[in-house]
C-alpha cells in the first residue's frame, strides 16, 4: 500500500456512499475553549455519531465496498472498541457474518454495545491486553478462516470513509462563515488523521493539521523518530481509543508527508479535560475524544483572534466506572494529589500531631491505610492528601520536613500507585 491510492477526490467519492448512511455530526462552538485561547474554537462532535464514533465511517465504507464472493467469507476485525461497534453495526446492516477481537483493557460498555450492534450476525473475542495482541489473533483466523481483516486504520478504504469527517467539518465552517486556522485530530493507528490530512492538503493546502497522541502510547512520534513503524516496548492502555503499540505503514506515510505536527499530551492532563468537558460544556467523552481540545489549550494567543480552530470530539464511549480513575489521574496531574509513606511512632498523640502540626488549612486526608506493623515502636501508613490549591504542596513538604516523623513522598509512577490507581 502507498499513500498514491489517497486522494481528495477518493474521500470525496466515500463522504457520498457514507452521506445516507452516517450521522451529519455538528460543528459546535466552545466558549469555554474559544475563551482560553483567544480564537473560536469548534468542536466536531464525532461522539454523537452511529455507534458514538467515527469509527463506522471506515468501517462501513470498507465493507459495503466488498464483493459477493467477499461478503459469504465473512469479515473479522481487532479493535480496541470503537471501530469494532462500526463493524458490528455495519454486518447488521449489510447482513454479513462477523467476527470481532477485542483486549481485555477494552471497556465492559463497549464490549456490551458491540453484542448490541451487531446482533446475531457478530461474534466477539476478548483475547490479550493490547490491540496488537487481539489483531494478531484476528489476523490468524482470518487466514485460517478465509475471512476478510477489516483494518482500523492501515487500509485505503477505511483511511477514506475516515476522510469524510474533514469534508463535513469544511462544510459546516463555511456555512458558518468562519475560517478555519487549524485542525487538530486525535492520533492512534493514525487512520483518521490521515483521512482527513489527505484531503485537506488537497483542498485547504493553508489549513494546519495537528495529530495528537496520549503520551502513554506516542507510536507515531516514535515512528517519525525512527524513519518508519517501530514497535512501542510498553503501551499505557488507558487511553484506550488510541493506545495502538505499532502505527500502519500507510498511514505513516501519510502522516510523515502530510500532517504538520504531532504532539503528545499527558493522560492525567486528558482526564482533566474529559472532566471540564462534562461538567463544563455537557460533553460525555471517552479519553481518546479529550486528546484533541487537550492539545489546543496550548494554543492560546497563537492563532489570530478571526480564525478557527477544529477539534475532534471522536468518541464517547465512556464507561461509568471509570470516572473514579478519570478524577484520580487528573487530581495527581493537577498537582491536587499526593501520596506519602508516613511511619508513626506506636504512642499516643502521633496522629492528632501530624493532624495538628504537618497538616493545615486546604490539606485535607483522603486515603489513611496502615501497611503493617513491623514492630512496636513505629507504624507505617499510606496517607493521600489532597490540596485546595497546587502551590500549597511547598508549605506541605517544609512541615514534613521539620516533623520528628519519618515521611517519604510516593512519587508518580511507583508500584505503590497499584493501590489506589
Amino acid at each position: 500500500m502507498t499513500s498514491e491510492q489517497l486522494t481528495a477526490a477518493r474521500v470525496e467519492a466515500a463522504a457520498e456512499v457514507l452521506a445516507d448512511i452516517v450521522h451529519t455530526t455538528p460543528l459546535e462552538p466552545s466558549p469555554r475553549l474559544s475563551q482560553l485561547i483567544g480564537a473560536p474554537v469548534l468542536l466536531k462532535r464525532e461522539n454523537r455519531q452511529i455507534a458514538r464514533s467515527y469509527k463506522v465511517r471506515g468501517a462501513y465504507h470498507a465493507i459495503q465496498a466488498l464483493d459477493a464472493g467477499e461478503r459469504a467469507r465473512g469479515v473479522v476485525c481487532a479493535s480496541a472498541g470503537n471501530h469494532a461497534q462500526g463493524v458490528a453495526w455495519s454486518c447488521a446492516r449489510l447482513g454479513i457474518k462477523g467476527r470481532i477481537y477485542v483486549p481485555s483493557n477494552t471497556p465492559r460498555q463497549k464490549r456490551q454495545r458491540i453484542l448490541a450492534l451487531g446482533g446475531p450476525d457478530v461474534e466477539l473475542v476478548v483475547t490479550g491486553s493490547t490491540y496488537d495482541e487481539a489483531g494478531h489473533a484476528a489476523r490468524q483466523h482470518a487466514d485460517e478462516a478465509g475471512a476478510v481483516f477489516i483494518h482500523p486504520f492501515d487500509a485505503p478504504a477505511t483511511i477514506l470513509g475516515q476522510g469524510s469527517v474533514a469534508v463535513e467539518v469544511m462544510t459546516q465552517a463555511r456555512e458558518a462563515g468562519l475560517r478555519v486556522n487549524t485542525v487538530v485530530v486525535p492520533l492512534g493507528g493514525g487512520g483518521l488523521v490521515s483521512g482527513m490530512a489527505t484531503w485537506l492538503k488537497e483542498r485547504y493546502p493553508g489549513v494546519r493539521v495537528v495529530g495528537v497522541e496520549p503520551a502513554g502510547a506516542a507510536s507515531m512520534t516514535a515512528a517519525l523518530a525512527a524513519g518508519g513503524p517501530v514497535r512501542l516496548p510498553t503501551v499505557d492502555t488507558f487511553v484506550d481509543g488510541a493506545a495502538v503499540g505499532t502505527v500502519g505503514s500507510l498511514t505513516y506515510q501519510v502522516v510523515r508527508d502530510l500532517v504538520d505536527e504531532v504532539v503528545t499530551v499527558a493522560e492525567g492532563a486528558t482526564c482533566t479535560e474529559m472532566l471540564e468537558l462534562y461538567q463544563v460544556d455537557g460533553i460525555i467523552t471517552e479519553p481518546a475524544g479529550a486528546l484533541a481540545s487537550t492539545y489546543a489549550l496550548s494554543l492560546a494567543g497563537t492563532v489570530p483572534a478571526d480564525e478557527a480552530v477544529v477539534c475532534v470530539v471522536s468518541g464517547g464511549n465512556n464507561d461509568v466506572s471509570r470516572y473514579a480513575e478519570i478524577v484520580e489521574r487528573s487530581l495527581l496531574h493537577e498537582g491536587l494529589r499526593h501520596y506519602f509513606m508516613v511511619t508513626f511512632p506506636q504512642e499516643p498523640g502521633a496522629l492528632r500531631y501530624f493532624l495538628e502540626e504537618v497538616l493545615s488549612e486546604g490539606e485535607d486526608i483522603v486515603l489513611f491505610e496502615y501497611v503493617k506493623k513491623n514492630n512496636r515502636e513505629t507504624g507505617p501508613a499510606l496517607v493521600g492528601i489532597e490540596l485546595d490549591q497546587a502551590n500549597r504542596i511547598t508549605g506541605l513538604l517544609k512541615r514534613m520536613e521539620a516533623s520528628p516523623m519519618q515521611i517519604e513522598q510516593v512519587p508518580p509512577g511507583s508500584p505503590l500507585f497499584t493501590f489506589f490507581l
